[in-house]
């Protein structure tokens, strides 16, 4: 099947839809759960500065960023359907370009995470392949509606957190930083099913298994906001039990006002999805800050 009859049209890609197509918008989860790291590490950053500074720009434009072209040059089939006007099916990537600014965003990604030592390159190293695993034929994780969104929750909130802290600390993180970042990595697979709703009709055509195409709208919704409330549930016991209320308070009352948002959103899930994914992953984020601090104060 053709994705669209100008697809070979143009020679170059153009630029607005190049940037377009490594979507800014997505970078900023990677980057705050990266800093989340830096901050839950306990180690001054003064002196590493660049440490910090070169680890969000890995994290978000660069892995993340290439990420997003490797998915959309894999994904150019189905967004042909769903959304037509992106950039590969748009025919503004013209022909491979799609796939070679993926795979010069990996090399890159790597060259990268080697200037943040042994940590940061094995990190990258994870990141880059959990990338291509989701995408790419033949194991393409995203035709499942649980391995998919896991693998992507791991991806954008664990693996940068855990970067973060051990870059810093030049070491393994503690016990404790890797639970809180494990928790919220697998909340975030609640997240990640929320932003399949857009491309239901499209992944329906092409057998990508979404949990909105196997179980609806309302399950899924339903089902998402389980698998993030109750990671945040297990993070607040974990602060009460390391002796910081205060932080524990915090996490609570952003969760207490995600159930407020995750009430509206069953009103109509399908279509109130995006603007949960604008309000609830704002506060959800907030308590991932709030527990950075908290575990910071436990080193």
């Amino acid at each position: 099947m053709d994705v669209s009859p100008t697809l070979h049209v143009r020679r170059f890609p153009e630029p607005a839809a190049a940037l377009r197509l490594i979507k800014p918008i997505t970078w900023f989860p990677p980057m705050w759960a990266y800093l989340c790291g830096v901050i839950s590490s306990g180690v001054a950053p003064a002196g590493q500065w660049y440490l910090v500074l070169l680890g969000v720009l890995l994290a978000g434009p660069i892995v993340c960023g290439m990420s997003q072209a490797a998915n959309d040059w894999c994904d150019r089939h189905v967004d042909a359907i769903n959304e037509p006007d992106r950039p590969i099916p748009s025919g503004r990537i013209p022909g491979r370009w799609g796939l070679w600014i993926a795979l010069a965003m990996s090399a890159l990604s790597l060259f990268v995470g080697w200037q943040l030592g042994i940590y940061g390159f094995a990190a990258t190293l994870v990141g880059v392949a959990a990338a291509w695993t989701y995408s790419a034929k033949p194991i393409r994780l995203k035709r499942s509606g649980w391995w998919g969104p896991g693998l992507v929750g791991l991806s954008y909130e664990t693996l940068p957190w855990v970067t973060g802290a051990a870059v810093l600390a030049a070491g393994a993180p503690r016990p404790e930083i890797l639970l809180i970042a494990l928790l919220y990595g697998i909340g975030a697979h609640g997240i990640m099913t929320l932003n399949d709703f857009k491309a239901l009709e499209g992944d329906r055509q092409t057998g990508v298994n979404s949990l909105p195409v196997t179980l609806g709208p309302r399950r899924a919704a339903q089902v998402a906001c389980i698998v993030m409330a109750v990671p945040q549930a297990v993070v607040i016991a974990a602060l009460t039990f390391w002796d910081r209320p205060a932080h524990a308070a915090g996490v609570a009352l952003v969760l207490v006002l995600q159930f407020w948002a995750m009430k509206i959103m069953f009103r109509d899930p399908r279509a109130k999805a995006p603007w949960y994914n604008g309000t609830g992953v704002l506060l959800y984020v907030s308590g991932m800050m709030i527990a950075a601090f908290a575990l910071r104060g436990l080193a």
